[in-house]
């Protein structure tokens, strides 16, 4: 099993840190970069955000967890094929329906209730173009005759991997999914998460690969902010943030470590906090578990 980590700079770095977090992590040893998608807030577009690491890399596989509902799937396709084509085959997609923010579902133009098919409708979309069909396409959202995408991406397959958590989310990524990338679950969780997978995959006569398992999380050098962990536990009232949110290297080595055995091999690791230094920052997170990638 190979074990990957890839970096995201966390919710609170600010965008014109981007070009130093690339540089440092680009000689760094870790595997890729990631970015997040927050259609309705302050986060540099992740489509723009890789476009200018992948001018500064050349080793670096460029995440991006991104919300595809509310843009148009016929642009969005090309948009990410030609990011897969400039970065030469580094792109790594994660698609989420949506991340909880206020206005998102103005700015997304969807209600939570149908995002789950909407999303669907997508993937079936720009898969089709990627591999090279003529797409005839009609719904309630839009209506493509007779049109093939001018680019396809360098992959492929070009891969996309789901997020959630929900018996419907964990099902979708069994029934359509490359992969998984979960977020805010102990590792018990996570096991019962994958098996849901795996029985959705066998259900629909599909198989998810077993490295195509992983994990974003997020952690803290020393004590977070009480803040922090307040919007935490609104999010989830069952759990101590603290067993999702390690502080320390110890205790972020050993998480690592307890998914790695659960099974999952693919992390997203972020700072839970601002950063003043991305050289300082990375070079503590590399003493503190890059011995584990493999």
């Amino acid at each position: 099993m190979k074990v990957r980590f890839a970096v995201a700079p966390g919710a609170g770095a600010p965008e014109t840190d981007l070009e130093t977090f690339a540089d440092v992590l680009e000689t760094s040893g870790f595997d890729g970069v990631w970015l997040s998608d927050l259609p309705a807030g302050p986060l540099v577009d992740p489509l723009i955000g890789l476009a200018l690491i992948a001018g500064r890399s050349r080793r670096l596989k460029l995440g991006a967890n991104l919300v595809p509902l509310g843009r148009n799937p016929f642009l969005l396709a090309k948009a990410l094929a030609h990011l897969d084509q400039l970065s030469r085959g580094r792109l790594l997609l994660s698609f989420v329906t949506g991340v909880g923010q206020p206005d998102e579902a103005q700015v997304l133009g969807t209600d939570g209730a149908n995002r789950g098919v909407v999303l669907e409708e997508i993937i079936a979309l720009l898969r089709s173009w990627w591999a090279g069909d003529t797409v005839d396409h009609e719904s309630a959202r839009w209506s493509f005759a007779s049109l093939m995408a001018p680019v396809r991406p360098v992959q492929q397959p070009l891969e996309i991997w789901l997020g959630g958590r929900g018996p419907k989310a964990l099902d979708r990524v069994g029934r359509i999914a490359d992969g998984w990338l979960g977020a805010a679950l102990t590792p018990e969780e996570a096991v019962v998460a994958c098996e849901q997978i795996r029985d959705s995959a066998v259900r629909a006569g599909r198989e998810v690969d077993p490295e195509h398992f992983g994990l974003s999380i997020a952690y803290a050098r020393e004590a977070p902010d009480p803040l922090l962990l307040e919007t935490m536990r609104k999010r989830r009232d069952d759990i101590d943030p603290l067993e999702l949110l390690p502080v320390g290297a110890p205790a972020l080595r050993l998480l690592l470590e307890r998914h790695i055995d659960a099974g999952l091999s693919k992390f997203v690791v972020r700072p839970a906090g601002p950063v003043s230094s991305w050289a300082e920052e990375i070079d503590w997170l590399a003493a503190a578990i890059l011995d584990l990638q493999s």
